[in-house]
Protein backbone atom coordinates (compact mmCIF):
# COMPACT_ATOMS: atom_id res chain seq x y z
CA UNK A 1 0.00 0.00 0.00
CA UNK A 2 1.58 3.25 -1.20
CA UNK A 3 0.45 6.76 -0.33
CA UNK A 4 0.49 10.13 -2.09
CA UNK A 5 -0.88 12.73 0.31
CA UNK A 6 -0.44 15.83 -1.85
CA UNK A 7 -2.47 16.12 -5.06
CA UNK A 8 -2.96 19.87 -5.63
CA UNK A 9 -6.47 20.93 -6.60
CA UNK A 10 -7.21 24.42 -7.94
CA UNK A 11 -10.80 25.58 -8.22
CA UNK A 12 -12.59 28.47 -9.87
CA UNK A 13 -15.12 30.11 -7.57
CA UNK A 14 -18.20 31.77 -8.99
CA UNK A 15 -19.55 34.72 -7.02
CA UNK A 16 -23.19 35.68 -7.03
CA UNK A 17 -24.30 39.26 -7.48
CA UNK A 18 -24.79 41.64 -4.54
CA UNK A 19 -28.05 41.49 -2.67
CA UNK A 20 -30.14 44.64 -2.86
CA UNK A 21 -31.87 45.94 0.20
CA UNK A 22 -31.56 48.40 3.02
CA UNK A 23 -29.09 47.46 5.75
CA UNK A 24 -27.77 44.43 3.87
CA UNK A 25 -24.13 44.21 2.98
CA UNK A 26 -22.84 42.90 -0.26
CA UNK A 27 -22.13 39.20 0.12
CA UNK A 28 -20.36 36.88 -2.29
CA UNK A 29 -21.18 33.21 -2.18
CA UNK A 30 -18.18 31.23 -3.38
CA UNK A 31 -19.37 27.99 -4.88
CA UNK A 32 -16.59 25.93 -6.49
CA UNK A 33 -17.31 24.80 -9.98
CA UNK A 34 -15.27 22.25 -11.89
CA UNK A 35 -15.42 22.43 -15.63
CA UNK A 36 -15.51 19.37 -17.81
CA UNK A 37 -11.90 19.95 -18.88
CA UNK A 38 -10.76 20.10 -15.25
CA UNK A 39 -12.60 16.90 -14.38
CA UNK A 40 -11.08 15.11 -17.35
CA UNK A 41 -7.60 16.29 -16.36
CA UNK A 42 -8.11 15.12 -12.77
CA UNK A 43 -9.39 11.73 -13.96
CA UNK A 44 -6.35 11.29 -16.19
CA UNK A 45 -4.13 12.30 -13.27
CA UNK A 46 -5.74 9.70 -11.02
CA UNK A 47 -5.57 6.96 -13.65
CA UNK A 48 -1.82 7.48 -14.00
CA UNK A 49 -1.31 7.46 -10.22
CA UNK A 50 -3.22 4.21 -9.89
CA UNK A 51 -1.27 2.72 -12.77
CA UNK A 52 1.99 3.61 -10.99
CA UNK A 53 0.87 1.72 -7.87
CA UNK A 54 -0.65 4.28 -5.47
CA UNK A 55 -3.68 3.08 -3.51
CA UNK A 56 -4.28 5.99 -1.07
CA UNK A 57 -4.60 9.41 -2.71
CA UNK A 58 -5.20 12.68 -0.89
CA UNK A 59 -6.50 15.84 -2.61
CA UNK A 60 -4.92 19.00 -1.22
CA UNK A 61 -6.59 22.41 -1.00
CA UNK A 62 -4.13 25.24 -0.25
CA UNK A 63 -5.15 28.51 1.42
CA UNK A 64 -2.89 31.55 1.72
CA UNK A 65 -2.36 33.44 5.00
CA UNK A 66 -5.76 33.05 6.69
CA UNK A 67 -8.97 31.04 6.63
CA UNK A 68 -12.12 33.16 6.65
CA UNK A 69 -15.05 30.93 7.65
CA UNK A 70 -17.54 33.34 6.03
CA UNK A 71 -16.22 32.75 2.53
CA UNK A 72 -14.29 29.51 2.91
CA UNK A 73 -15.74 26.57 1.00
CA UNK A 74 -14.52 22.99 0.80
CA UNK A 75 -14.47 22.15 -2.94
CA UNK A 76 -13.19 18.63 -2.39
CA UNK A 77 -16.60 17.30 -1.36
CA UNK A 78 -18.05 18.27 -4.72
CA UNK A 79 -15.01 16.89 -6.52
CA UNK A 80 -15.31 13.44 -4.96
CA UNK A 81 -18.97 13.27 -5.93
CA UNK A 82 -18.21 13.99 -9.58
CA UNK A 83 -15.31 11.58 -9.95
CA UNK A 84 -16.01 8.13 -11.29
CA UNK A 85 -15.80 5.34 -8.71
CA UNK A 86 -12.57 3.40 -8.46
CA UNK A 87 -12.82 0.26 -6.29
CA UNK A 88 -9.91 -0.43 -3.99
CA UNK A 89 -8.71 3.20 -3.98
CA UNK A 90 -9.05 5.42 -0.91
CA UNK A 91 -9.53 9.17 -1.44
CA UNK A 92 -8.81 11.65 1.35
CA UNK A 93 -9.25 15.41 1.76
CA UNK A 94 -6.54 17.72 3.05
CA UNK A 95 -6.34 21.42 3.88
CA UNK A 96 -2.99 23.27 3.83
CA UNK A 97 -2.48 26.79 5.18
CA UNK A 98 0.50 28.95 4.15
CA UNK A 99 1.75 30.91 7.16
CA UNK A 100 3.63 34.21 6.79
CA UNK A 101 4.16 37.32 8.92
CA UNK A 102 0.49 38.27 8.70
CA UNK A 103 -0.49 34.83 10.02
CA UNK A 104 1.39 35.22 13.31
CA UNK A 105 -1.55 37.01 14.92
CA UNK A 106 -3.99 34.31 13.81
CA UNK A 107 -5.04 32.48 10.69
CA UNK A 108 -8.49 31.11 11.56
CA UNK A 109 -7.50 27.73 13.00
CA UNK A 110 -9.34 28.18 16.30
CA UNK A 111 -11.83 26.10 18.25
CA UNK A 112 -14.71 28.39 17.29
CA UNK A 113 -14.30 27.29 13.66
CA UNK A 114 -14.01 23.57 14.38
CA UNK A 115 -17.18 22.72 12.48
CA UNK A 116 -15.73 24.15 9.26
CA UNK A 117 -12.75 21.78 9.35
CA UNK A 118 -14.52 18.52 10.22
CA UNK A 119 -14.98 17.77 6.54
CA UNK A 120 -11.20 17.50 6.06
CA UNK A 121 -9.32 14.32 6.90
CA UNK A 122 -5.88 15.93 7.33
CA UNK A 123 -4.76 19.44 8.30
CA UNK A 124 -1.29 20.73 7.43
CA UNK A 125 0.72 23.93 7.75
CA UNK A 126 3.34 25.50 5.49
CA UNK A 127 5.41 27.92 7.63
CA UNK A 128 7.57 30.54 5.93
CA UNK A 129 9.00 32.42 8.96
CA UNK A 130 10.77 31.45 12.15
CA UNK A 131 7.84 32.52 14.34
CA UNK A 132 5.27 30.54 12.34
CA UNK A 133 7.56 27.50 12.29
CA UNK A 134 7.83 27.56 16.08
CA UNK A 135 4.05 28.07 16.31
CA UNK A 136 3.41 25.08 14.06
CA UNK A 137 5.79 22.78 15.97
CA UNK A 138 4.91 23.72 19.54
CA UNK A 139 1.25 24.78 19.54
CA UNK A 140 -0.66 23.26 16.64
CA UNK A 141 0.75 19.75 17.02
CA UNK A 142 -0.75 19.30 20.49
CA UNK A 143 -3.86 17.06 20.77
CA UNK A 144 -6.95 19.12 19.98
CA UNK A 145 -9.87 19.12 17.52
CA UNK A 146 -7.65 21.13 15.14
CA UNK A 147 -4.40 19.23 15.41
CA UNK A 148 -2.15 19.60 12.36
CA UNK A 149 -0.31 16.37 11.61
CA UNK A 150 1.78 17.52 8.62
CA UNK A 151 4.32 20.34 8.53
CA UNK A 152 5.35 20.95 4.93
CA UNK A 153 8.69 22.73 4.60
CA UNK A 154 9.22 24.99 1.53
CA UNK A 155 12.35 23.33 0.17
CA UNK A 156 12.66 25.13 -3.17
CA UNK A 157 13.18 28.67 -1.89
CA UNK A 158 16.56 30.27 -2.71
CA UNK A 159 17.26 30.85 0.98
CA UNK A 160 15.94 28.74 3.79
CA UNK A 161 13.37 30.94 5.56
CA UNK A 162 14.18 29.72 9.11
CA UNK A 163 16.56 27.62 11.15
CA UNK A 164 15.65 24.00 11.83
CA UNK A 165 16.20 23.83 15.58
CA UNK A 166 16.51 20.41 17.16
CA UNK A 167 14.20 21.27 20.06
CA UNK A 168 11.34 22.28 17.76
CA UNK A 169 11.81 19.26 15.51
CA UNK A 170 11.90 16.80 18.43
CA UNK A 171 8.83 18.36 20.05
CA UNK A 172 6.79 18.14 16.85
CA UNK A 173 7.76 14.51 16.25
CA UNK A 174 7.00 13.64 19.88
CA UNK A 175 3.52 15.15 19.51
CA UNK A 176 2.88 12.94 16.48
CA UNK A 177 3.51 15.37 13.61
CA UNK A 178 5.51 14.53 10.50
CA UNK A 179 7.53 16.61 8.06
CA UNK A 180 6.68 16.39 4.39
CA UNK A 181 9.09 16.23 1.45
CA UNK A 182 7.57 16.84 -1.99
CA UNK A 183 9.68 15.11 -4.62
CA UNK A 184 8.53 17.44 -7.41
CA UNK A 185 11.23 19.89 -6.37
CA UNK A 186 13.96 17.30 -6.91
CA UNK A 187 12.92 17.02 -10.57
CA UNK A 188 12.61 20.76 -11.12
CA UNK A 189 8.94 20.31 -12.00
CA UNK A 190 6.02 22.69 -11.84
CA UNK A 191 4.67 23.48 -8.37
CA UNK A 192 1.23 24.54 -7.23
CA UNK A 193 0.23 27.97 -8.50
CA UNK A 194 -0.96 29.08 -5.04
CA UNK A 195 2.48 28.34 -3.59
CA UNK A 196 4.10 30.40 -6.34
CA UNK A 197 1.78 33.36 -5.72
CA UNK A 198 2.41 33.23 -1.96
CA UNK A 199 6.19 33.05 -2.38
CA UNK A 200 6.44 29.57 -0.83
CA UNK A 201 7.99 27.96 -3.93
CA UNK A 202 10.53 28.82 -6.62
CA UNK A 203 9.32 29.19 -10.20
CA UNK A 204 12.65 28.57 -11.93
CA UNK A 205 13.16 24.83 -12.34
CA UNK A 206 16.98 24.81 -12.26
CA UNK A 207 17.30 26.97 -9.16
CA UNK A 208 14.44 25.16 -7.45
CA UNK A 209 16.11 21.82 -8.05
CA UNK A 210 19.41 22.98 -6.59
CA UNK A 211 17.73 24.55 -3.55
CA UNK A 212 15.62 21.43 -2.96
CA UNK A 213 18.58 19.08 -2.67
CA UNK A 214 20.40 21.31 -0.19
CA UNK A 215 17.34 21.96 2.00
CA UNK A 216 16.06 18.37 1.93
CA UNK A 217 19.45 17.02 2.98
CA UNK A 218 19.47 19.45 5.91
CA UNK A 219 15.98 18.36 6.94
CA UNK A 220 17.00 14.68 6.90
CA UNK A 221 20.09 15.50 9.00
CA UNK A 222 18.11 17.37 11.67
CA UNK A 223 15.28 14.83 11.91
CA UNK A 224 17.73 11.87 11.73
CA UNK A 225 15.39 10.20 9.26
CA UNK A 226 12.46 10.05 11.72
CA UNK A 227 9.00 11.49 11.15
CA UNK A 228 9.34 11.99 7.39
CA UNK A 229 6.83 11.34 4.64
CA UNK A 230 7.32 11.70 0.89
CA UNK A 231 4.52 13.16 -1.24
CA UNK A 232 4.23 14.25 -4.81
CA UNK A 233 2.93 17.78 -5.08
CA UNK A 234 2.99 17.19 -8.83
CA UNK A 235 0.95 19.30 -11.23
CA UNK A 236 2.15 17.96 -14.59
CA UNK A 237 1.85 14.29 -15.42
CA UNK A 238 5.38 14.22 -16.84
CA UNK A 239 6.77 14.71 -13.31
CA UNK A 240 5.01 11.69 -11.76
CA UNK A 241 7.15 8.85 -10.50
CA UNK A 242 6.27 5.39 -9.11
CA UNK A 243 6.66 4.92 -5.34
CA UNK A 244 9.71 2.65 -5.52
CA UNK A 245 11.56 5.12 -7.71
CA UNK A 246 10.70 7.85 -5.20
CA UNK A 247 12.13 5.72 -2.38
CA UNK A 248 15.36 5.24 -4.33
CA UNK A 249 15.50 8.98 -4.95
CA UNK A 250 15.15 9.77 -1.24
CA UNK A 251 18.05 7.46 -0.34
CA UNK A 252 20.36 9.99 -2.03
CA UNK A 253 19.58 12.35 0.85
CA UNK A 254 21.24 9.99 3.33
CA UNK A 255 18.24 7.93 4.39
CA UNK A 256 18.59 4.15 4.72
CA UNK A 257 16.64 2.02 2.29
CA UNK A 258 14.15 0.82 4.91
CA UNK A 259 13.50 4.36 6.18
CA UNK A 260 12.95 5.61 2.62
CA UNK A 261 10.47 2.80 2.00
CA UNK A 262 8.68 3.53 5.28
CA UNK A 263 8.30 7.21 4.29
CA UNK A 264 5.98 6.07 1.48
CA UNK A 265 4.15 3.26 3.31
CA UNK A 266 4.07 2.81 7.08
CA UNK A 267 4.62 6.41 8.25
CA UNK A 268 1.73 7.85 6.17
CA UNK A 269 -0.49 4.99 7.31
CA UNK A 270 0.11 5.72 10.99
CA UNK A 271 -0.39 9.42 10.25
CA UNK A 272 -3.87 8.81 8.82
CA UNK A 273 -4.82 6.68 11.82
CA UNK A 274 -3.71 9.46 14.19
CA UNK A 275 -5.57 12.05 12.14
CA UNK A 276 -8.83 10.18 12.68
CA UNK A 277 -8.56 10.78 16.42
CA UNK A 278 -8.86 14.52 15.79
CA UNK A 279 -12.62 14.15 15.33
CA UNK A 280 -13.05 12.11 18.54
CA UNK A 281 -10.96 14.37 20.79
CA UNK A 282 -12.59 14.57 24.26
CA UNK A 283 -15.58 12.68 22.96
CA UNK A 284 -18.15 11.16 25.32
CA UNK A 285 -18.72 7.47 24.74
CA UNK A 286 -22.00 5.80 25.74
CA UNK A 287 -22.26 2.63 27.77
CA UNK A 288 -21.47 -0.64 26.09
CA UNK A 289 -24.47 -2.43 24.58
CA UNK A 290 -24.51 -6.17 23.98
CA UNK A 291 -25.64 -6.92 20.43
CA UNK A 292 -26.87 -10.48 19.96
CA UNK A 293 -26.79 -11.68 16.34
CA UNK A 294 -29.86 -13.12 14.72
CA UNK A 295 -30.36 -16.86 15.02
CA UNK A 296 -28.11 -17.17 18.09
CA UNK A 297 -29.38 -19.56 20.78
CA UNK A 298 -27.79 -19.55 24.18
CA UNK A 299 -26.74 -22.94 25.64
CA UNK A 300 -29.08 -24.40 28.29
CA UNK A 301 -26.31 -25.30 30.77
CA UNK A 302 -22.82 -23.95 31.00
CA UNK A 303 -19.99 -26.49 31.38
CA UNK A 304 -18.67 -26.78 34.95
CA UNK A 305 -15.53 -24.87 35.69
CA UNK A 306 -12.81 -27.14 37.05
CA UNK A 307 -10.01 -25.43 38.90
CA UNK A 308 -6.47 -26.70 38.99
CA UNK A 309 -6.53 -27.13 42.77
CA UNK A 310 -9.49 -29.53 42.62
CA UNK A 311 -7.70 -31.65 40.04
CA UNK A 312 -4.50 -32.04 42.11
CA UNK A 313 -5.33 -31.20 45.71
CA UNK A 314 -2.10 -32.74 47.02
CA UNK A 315 0.24 -30.73 44.78
CA UNK A 316 1.48 -27.58 46.44
CA UNK A 317 3.88 -25.07 44.94
CA UNK A 318 6.99 -24.43 47.01
CA UNK A 319 7.41 -20.94 48.36
CA UNK A 320 10.84 -19.37 48.20
CA UNK A 321 10.47 -16.33 50.40
CA UNK A 322 8.49 -17.92 53.25
CA UNK A 323 10.20 -20.44 55.53
CA UNK A 324 6.98 -22.44 55.89
CA UNK A 325 4.63 -23.76 53.28
CA UNK A 326 0.98 -22.79 52.99
CA UNK A 327 -0.07 -26.04 54.74
CA UNK A 328 1.85 -25.19 57.94
CA UNK A 329 4.44 -27.97 57.51
CA UNK A 330 8.04 -27.15 58.31
CA UNK A 331 10.84 -27.44 55.84
CA UNK A 332 13.08 -30.47 55.95
CA UNK A 333 16.41 -29.41 57.49
CA UNK A 334 19.60 -29.85 55.51
CA UNK A 335 22.51 -32.06 56.63
CA UNK A 336 24.67 -29.03 57.35
CA UNK A 337 22.09 -27.69 59.78
CA UNK A 338 22.08 -31.04 61.61
CA UNK A 339 25.87 -30.98 61.99
CA UNK A 340 25.87 -27.42 63.32
CA UNK A 341 23.16 -28.19 65.87
CA UNK A 342 25.07 -31.30 67.13
CA UNK A 343 28.26 -29.29 67.55
CA UNK A 344 26.46 -26.65 69.56
CA UNK A 345 24.95 -29.26 71.86
CA UNK A 346 28.28 -30.98 72.64
CA UNK A 347 30.32 -27.78 72.84
CA UNK A 348 33.50 -29.60 71.73
CA UNK A 349 35.19 -30.51 68.43
CA UNK A 350 34.00 -34.12 68.55
CA UNK A 351 30.36 -34.73 67.85
CA UNK A 352 28.11 -37.44 69.13
CA UNK A 353 25.67 -39.31 67.03
CA UNK A 354 26.16 -40.95 63.69
CA UNK A 355 29.21 -38.86 62.79
CA UNK A 356 31.05 -39.84 66.05
CA UNK A 357 30.24 -43.50 65.60
CA UNK A 358 31.73 -43.51 62.12
CA UNK A 359 34.97 -42.07 63.56
CA UNK A 360 35.19 -44.84 66.19
CA UNK A 361 34.72 -47.51 63.51
CA UNK A 362 37.66 -46.11 61.52
CA UNK A 363 39.95 -46.29 64.60
CA UNK A 364 38.98 -49.92 65.22
CA UNK A 365 39.79 -50.79 61.61
CA UNK A 366 43.28 -49.28 61.94
CA UNK A 367 44.00 -51.29 65.12
CA UNK A 368 42.93 -54.55 63.52
CA UNK A 369 45.26 -53.93 60.55
CA UNK A 370 48.21 -53.36 62.90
Amino acid sequence: MFFDLNIPVNTTASSSGPKKGKGKQQQASNSPQFTAAQLNAIDAHLDLLIHLGYTVICFNQTVNKKIDPKIHVNPLNELLEKLKPRPGILFLKRLSVILDEDSEKGFGLINANTSYFNSYDILSLIPTTQATFALACLTHTLPSPLTTHIISIPLTLPRFPFHLKHTLIRTAIKNGAVFEINYVGALGGESDSILLEAGAAEANGGNAKRNWWAAARELVRVTKGKGLIVSGGVVAQADMRPPRDVANLITLLGLPQDAAHAACTSVPKSLILRAQTRKTYRAVFSEAVLVIPKGYTAPSQLPPVVSTQSRNPSVQLPSVSQPQTSGGQKKRPHDDDIVDSNQKQTGSGTSSGPIGQSGDKKKKRKKNKE
